[in-house]
């Protein structure tokens, strides 16, 4: 025992010594490369000289990035996580300036702007090299990952060794584009899971299946606000779109907007009268809900609260951020993806690729934040949560949804992006056999994306243009574009902690007289502020007459759904199709191109408070899965149509089934209930319901 222990220690002082060598030479490099950078006396040294001055310079500068880094970023856990990422690089800078004014030598010096790029160089070539040299040193890895996720606790608890629940969840990755992906070699990872078993076809040789995977349904809300609300929360009452009027607040509710997530978190947990699937010993990451999660980074629920010790989330960024050589790695990967989406975007342009959106203004640093940064500081904390022994964990990677939208679910670009998120499932895995006690690896999806061009594009106008025409009003002559409601905005406020509203998005109309129209993908609602109940198809045809009409009746509308006085709710569709919800079973009319399922998600949103006047379903084709966004969107999902409808659910084979033969996993509330059963199986935490909670469910 004492001879692996001196092992262990001259192994951690030879890695030191390498480190320190490489560092050195780093900065002898770049003395003679930057005109700004000096490691010499005006009057010149010798060699030998030098070499001892960047000796000491790299060693101070190695040191105080061990000691007193760790120390800034505790100070600065109250930054949001992208301004301290910026900071980096100017803390950095200044602890090299400070390494050379107290070098020994007192020869070394460098201009401010220069520092900042020495100290960057350094700490990431001092980072390759150890990882490098540990890369086969799993248990210093480990150590060291545990260390940083459990700073700060006076006390550690024993670890149970009973097996916890890791989700992950791929954003917008449908059932079919994962099938694809790992037939087409893009998802090793997942690929050597399934095997060849559950229809998942895979290049690599048979062996032994560890996973299985299905496909679920959404509701027609197909959207991460409503699902995930249901996922984490049990309940996605009362959330009939990404965006909608509320009448008797007078305001937008939007998914993810901060304020909005707040509310819906909170109206979700007065329903089921629990706190969420994470509420005990749980780790909420990246995502718009906490779920109870004591411990947070990168949830949106959170960022409209003022800060406190208390919800800073100080694992998830502290792990992260205390070694500047992470910063680093990211903020470099963060540029070059930066200009991987300039130029994929600038090849489509001049190819004339279609459908195609734009893809200017901020959206190339709003993609290099959700699939370099949010990636980056997510996976970190998740590491971290299993090392630390936590019970369960959810984390939300949104890089496929963000790109997809822009790009299209089966692009090229897309397909690249998937390779990643392997590999950060790979990276998972392995970190898993470190931690103090098993892990059982659930991946599964919110939505899937359906493809389709624009419906502004196809037709020149909005579906706010069409309803205006409708309702007889003024239709600007130019369509104004509509603002995309892709999640990763949403971790970019999360990040900055700015709750503020989508540009264009107003709490409260202007006109009262004029309708509020709303785009949630290839969902469209239209209310009437004016007045305060929802609105019958009579009342609107008496207000309105050639309003329904004309939706209806467009090629680009699918189908409406409208309350009616004499049915409660009617579906209509083009040329007088009208059915009552009540014989949808029977005659399911404009539904029936949307499939199985339908009816049903169309009844449920009708028996919410707060659905629109007008629920709006753009136009589906069957034959190759394509819709219509409202949005400004080539991949969309939102609404009923294809394959956005239809996300997938991975799980152990050491579980059980999620659902029973020839049973549907229908809904995310139904997910829930399926994670929460198989924390039981895991002897994981459970939260007592009330007991007429507990009674309405067995029922």
């Amino acid at each position: 025992m004492r001879g692996m222990r001196w092992r262990r220690i001259a192994s951690q002082v030879g890695r030191s010594v390498v480190v320190w060598a490489v560092s050195t030479a780093t900065m002898l490099a770049l003395a003679g490369l930057l005109p700004d950078f000096q490691l010499q006396s005006d009057d010149g040294d010798s060699s030998t000289r030098i070499a001892v001055t960047a000796a000491c310079g790299a060693g101070a500068f190695g040191i105080l990035s061990a000691v007193v880094w760790p120390l800034l970023v505790r100070l600065l856990l109250l930054v949001p996580a992208f301004v301290l990422g910026l900071l980096v690089f100017f803390l950095n800078g200044s602890l090299l300036l400070l390494a050379l004014r107290i070098n020994p030598s007192g020869r070394g010096e460098a201009a401010p702007e220069t520092a900042v790029i020495v100290a960057a160089v350094m700490s990431a070539v001092a980072s390759a090299t150890g990882a490098a040299l540990a890369v086969r040193d799993d248990e210093t890895y480990r150590r060291r990952l545990h260390r940083l996720a459990t700073r700060g606790r006076r006390t550690q608890p024993p670890c149970p060794t009973a097996p916890g629940l890791l989700c992950v969840q791929l954003d917008g990755v449908g059932h079919d584009v994962l099938t694809a992906a790992v037939g087409k070699g893009l998802m090793p990872t997942v690929a050597r899971w399934l095997s060849a078993g559950d229809g998942a076809p895979t290049a690599a040789g048979r062996t032994p299946a560890t996973h299985r995977l299905a496909p679920w349904r959404t509701d027609w809300s197909s959207q991460t606000g409503a699902s995930q609300l249901g996922i984490l929360h049990g309940s996605t009452f009362d959330v009939p779109a990404f965006r909608w009027y509320e009448k008797d607040r007078g305001e937008v509710m939007v998914c993810n907007r901060p304020t909005s997530a707040v509310e819906l978190q909170h109206r979700a947990v007065l329903r089921t009268g629990d706190g969420g699937l994470l509420a005990v010993d749980g780790a909420s990451r990246g995502n718009l809900f906490s779920g109870g999660a004591g411990e947070q980074a990168l949830v949106l629920s959170i960022a409209a609260r003022r800060r406190t010790r208390a919800n800073r989330s100080r694992d998830g960024y502290f792990a992260y951020f205390c070694d500047p050589a992470n910063a680093v790695r990211t903020a470099l990967s963060f540029v070059a993806e930066v200009g991987r989406e300039i130029g994929q975007s600038t090849r489509a342009r001049l190819r004339g690729q279609r459908p195609r959106v734009g893809r200017g203004g901020l959206y190339p640093f709003i993609r290099a934040f959700a699939t370099v940064v949010e990636r980056d500081v997510v996976v970190a904390a998740v590491l971290g949560d299993m090392l630390a022994g936590r019970t369960v964990v959810y984390a939300d990677l949104v890089a496929y949804d963000e790109v997809a939208h822009h790009s299209g679910p089966h692009s090229r670009d897309a397909d690249k992006v998937l390779r990643r998120l392997d590999r950060s499932l790979a990276l998972l895995e392995r970190v898993a056999e470190q931690a103090p006690r098993p892990y059982r690896i659930v991946v599964l999806s919110d939505h899937g994306q359906s493809p389709g061009e624009t419906f502004r594009s196809r037709y020149g106008l909005t579906l706010g243009d069409l309803v205006r025409a409708g309702c007889g009003l003024h239709v600007p002559r130019r369509a104004e574009r509509t603002r995309s409601g892709a999640e990763a905005r949403s971790a970019v406020r999360a990040a900055l902690r700015r709750p503020v509203e989508e540009d264009g998005e107003h709490h409260r109309p202007g006109r009262d007289s004029e309708p509020v129209v709303l785009a949630s993908g290839n969902l469209g609602l239209v209310s009437f502020p004016d007045v305060p109940h929802r609105m019958t198809k009579e009342e609107i045809d008496a207000r309105h007459p050639a309003l329904l009409t004309t939706l209806a009746n467009h090629p680009g509308i699918g189908f409406l759904l409208v309350r009616s006085e004499a049915h409660d709710g009617v579906v209509l569709g083009a040329y007088g199709a009208e059915v009552p919800l009540a014989e949808l079973d029977d005659d399911s009319g404009p539904l029936a191109r949307f499939g199985p399922g339908a009816a049903d998600a169309v009844r449920r949103t009708h028996s919410f408070p707060h659905t629109a006047d007008i629920m709006v379903n753009s136009a589906y084709d069957p034959a190759d899965g394509e819709v219509l966004a409202f949005e400004e969107q080539i991949g969309s999902h939102g609404g009923l149509g294809g394959a956005q409808s239809r996300p997938f659910l991975l799980w152990p084979r050491d579980l059980s089934a999620p659902a029973g033969d020839g049973e549907e996993l229908t809904g995310a509330e139904h997910v829930h209930r399926v994670l929460r059963r198989w924390l039981g199986e895991l002897d994981g935490p459970q939260v007592p319901l009330r007991p007429d909670v507990a009674e309405e469910r067995a029922a």
